[in-house]
């Protein structure tokens, strides 16, 4: 999907109380966000699930882009250790015109103006990857980015809208595919997942090309009937309002 641009692969900006933060600025993310009147200037911080490039490539175009260039010492940048070690996918010089960097860590939590979130468990990935969990003054709601699953993965997460990487249609055996990264969630977890915390909505999300093919609305309309709990595919350029979760 990230090499085809069948959907764009730019990330989540998300405008929470005032509060703009971008989570992983895939390639495009600085095209995909201007021609949507998205000012990067604007950010207050930039989360960085993991370091793949399929959520890493664009952060330091949009690191430059939030700080003007270096005019402004300004926006923070949160993201896993191994992003930032041996191989970091940031820029030195651009580092260092970030008002700050922080570690995500399993179980830690963190404050971004009067937004915070929690990295509430490491997830089962090739490289160190965390999902989150935010809460404003008014909503709880979750994103749970690429892992494979595991039984305690529901235990994690909650509130009332989650946002779930659903790559694969089915589930993959490493036996069946050892030359492939098969650490991603399969279409009947989601199931699993919005059975066990019954969100008030569902959004799929990061889709694999055989999802894509299935037709990920299509797929999304079945689980709401199967679940009971709104369940909507994304697509570029989506926009969802928390106040409709206030909404009957």
């Amino acid at each position: 999907m990230m090499i085809t641009q069948v959907l764009g692969t730019g990330g989540l900006w998300m405008n929470l109380d005032g509060t703009e933060i971008l989570v992983d600025p895939g390639p495009g993310s600085i095209v995909q966000s201007t021609k949507r009147k998205l000012r990067a200037e604007n950010l207050s911080a930039i989360i960085l699930s993991h370091r793949h490039l399929d959520h890493s490539a664009d952060i330091n175009i949009m690191v430059e882009a939030m700080t003007r260039g270096g005019l402004r010492r300004e926006g923070k940048l949160f993201a896993p250790a191994d992003a930032l070690d041996s191989e970091p996918v940031i820029f030195p010089y651009l580092k260092n015109r970030l008002e700050g960097v922080e570690i995500l860590e399993e179980g830690k939590s963190y404050s971004i103006g009067d937004i915070t979130f929690t990295t509430p468990v490491r997830h089962i990935h090739p490289v160190e990857t965390y999902g989150m969990v935010f809460q404003t003054a008014r909503h709880k709601f979750s994103i749970i980015t690429d892992t494979r699953y595991f039984d305690d993965l529901p235990k994690y997460y909650g509130g009332e809208l989650l946002i779930i990487n659903v790559v694969f249609l089915e589930p993959r055996n490493a036996e069946d595919y050892p030359d492939m990264p098969i650490d991603h969630l399969a279409v009947p977890h989601t199931e699993l997942l919005i059975e066990e915390l019954k969100p008030k909505v569902a959004i799929l999300t990061h889709f694999g090309m055989g999802v894509w093919r299935a037709k990920p609305w299509e797929i999304a309309q079945r689980l709401t009937e199967k679940t009971g709990v709104k369940v909507m595919a994304a697509r570029d350029g989506m926009k969802f309002d928390l106040a409709k979760l206030d909404e009957g």
